[in-house]
């Protein structure tokens, strides 16, 4: 058994028993299967990045558990068909992976900017220089990048 995640997105003019009837069901179609049911975190209502069936807000679930890939695949299968799920994303779950709701407090969700490193611009005797340093990413290849290597050459035979 493989642990998964889904991240559902409900339409928030559901009415809350709506909602848990989803995820009720899913849990059902778990454990009907076999399957372990981990977690459930109700991350709440929060507003979309881009409107999603002319809807400004959503709200969101999370929900963990072990299941086998037909499982998986049913689950989805029905998420997709239910009106009121806006939008469902399912992914393997990595154990000790932090599984609560983001932080409503904008000021603490985006750190502020730090400003960029900026290359050192000095000579060697600590004087500035007027020049804008060299790309050095264009002339030299990366480090993941294959090797060329020199072609061998067979022996020569001697000719007589």
């Amino acid at each position: 058994m493989t642990s998964y995640e889904i991240l559902l997105l409900l339409d928030p003019e559901q009415a809350d028993a709506r909602q848990d009837d989803i995820v009720a069901r899913a849990r059902e179609q778990v454990e009907k299967s076999g399957g372990t049911w981990q977690s459930h975190d109700a991350w709440g209502r929060r507003r979309l990045a881009y409107p999603i069936a002319k809807k400004e807000d959503g709200v969101y679930h999370l929900v963990v558990f072990d299941a086998d890939g037909p499982t998986l695949e049913e689950v989805s299968r029905v998420l997709k068909i239910d009106d009121a799920v806006l939008r469902h994303m399912a992914t393997r779950h990595i154990a000790g992976s932090r599984t609560s709701a983001p932080r409503d407090d904008a000021a603490a969700a985006a750190p502020a900017a730090a400003p960029a490193a900026q290359p050192d611009e000095t000579q060697p005797d600590g004087a500035p220089t007027d020049e804008a340093p060299a790309d050095v990413s264009v002339e030299e290849k990366p480090e993941y990048a294959p090797t060329e290597e020199e072609p061998t050459e067979a022996p020569a035979e001697e000719e007589e």
